[in-house]
């Protein structure tokens, strides 16, 4: 007998969503589910005990995934020889031995998974998983990812159509964002905002789910993402002192240096409009905490969607750089700056991804 589904995920946004699907089920399919929380890109510290005790998944496992850069041997076969031809080989060869190399350190045989969702394929596993030929379904790494490019479309957009028929049909190579030959479908909030998507794209609207939770259900997310109630409540309350309160989402943007000016910039640029605060993303290694004392910060571990589940919470204006603030129900105003923001602080060519794969058609 099968063990039903499982969810991998790289972050706590990941880990929120497979809650929101296993929510969506009928209550007869419920309580059949695990998850695996991939150490690549977050600490998830014990978060693995709080969705135990939420009684949603039955299992939890913590994933030591790899990078290609933690094994060296692969190097070789990275290297630009100049023209697809000469690379077409070691790409080959480096898809096959990087999936090889993951095998020993995989926490579960997904081959006894009814279903496998796996959020962001273009990470590591995603190779292991075409290897292997186990089929799974992708779902987007954020609310809207893809917003005007799909970036393993981005990467290959040299020779595009040959690259997806050596991964979509031959899996000679392996091509992420829904691309890879055992992808059976690429779940995406939106399918009306993005350009170039292949044909087992389907959409899965959040919010439908979102809508549809009971105040149990709510609460068990709260529960299980609100590691320390007491401060959260405390940190609610600390907004209650003024009716301008402007909240800034920090992101995990360009270098460290580069990143403190941005968002020293618009604490100075927010601040005359209201009492600023920041919500720290997850995988945001910037020492906000040290260098933004003066400033109030919410728990970075915390998903910003679990902060619609508190009545007492409201801003005057929420804002970010790039991410997408559809989800937010706890602001008046909703201020996304783009990518003609971020050109005041990088080389406008890192943000015109647009512009290069506007040309290309499914």
């Amino acid at each position: 007998m099968k063990k039903g589904r499982i969810y991998i995920c790289h972050t706590f946004f990941h880990v929120y969503v497979s809650f929101l699907k296993e929510f969506a089920k009928p209550e007869e399919e419920r309580g059949n589910a695990s998850v695996i929380l991939s150490t690549l890109s977050n600490d998830f510290a014990d978060l693995s005990d709080r969705i135990l005790t939420g009684g949603v998944f039955k299992e939890v496992f913590v994933y030591d995934e790899k990078r290609e850069t933690d094994y060296p041997e692969l190097a070789k076969w990275k290297k630009n020889r100049g023209n697809i031809l000469f690379n077409l080989i070691p790409r080959i060869v480096f898809t096959k031995k990087f999936a090889k190399a993951m095998a020993p350190g995989v926490p579960v045989d997904f081959r006894e998974y009814d279903d496998v969702y796996l959020f962001c394929d273009s990470d590591p596993i995603g190779y292991y998983l075409n290897k292997y030929r186990i089929p799974y379904h992708s779902v987007e790494d954020g609310l809207d990812c893809y917003r005007g490019f799909v970036p393993a479309i981005y990467d290959n957009r040299k020779f595009l159509k040959f690259k997806l028929f050596l991964s979509r049909k031959l899996n000679w190579i392996y091509i992420g964002d829904g691309y890879g030959k055992y992808c059976i479908d690429m779940e995406v909030n939106d399918l009306s905002i993005i350009g170039y998507k292949g044909s087992n794209y389907i959409e899965c609207p959040r919010k439908r789910m979102e809508d549809s939770l009971t105040e149990e259900q709510k609460n068990i997310l709260v529960r299980v993402f609100v590691r320390d109630m007491d401060r959260m409540l405390q940190e609610i309350r600390n907004t209650s002192t003024g009716k301008d309160n402007i909240l800034i989402l920090t992101e995990p943007l360009c270098t460290l240096d580069v990143r403190q000016t941005i968002f020293r910039d618009l604490i100075a640029r927010y601040e005359k409009e209201g009492k600023v605060f920041l919500k720290i993303h997850p995988r945001d290694e910037l020492d906000y905490e040290h260098l933004f004392s003066d400033v109030f910060r919410f728990d970075k571990t915390v998903p910003m969607e679990i902060l619609n589940f508190f009545s007492e919470l409201h801003f005057k204006k929420v804002v970010s750089v790039f991410t997408e603030l559809g989800s937010i129900t706890f602001a008046d105003e909703k201020e996304r700056l783009g990518r003609y923001f971020m050109d005041r602080y990088e080389d406008p060519e890192v943000h015109n991804q647009n512009e290069k794969v506007a040309h290309l058609k499914n």
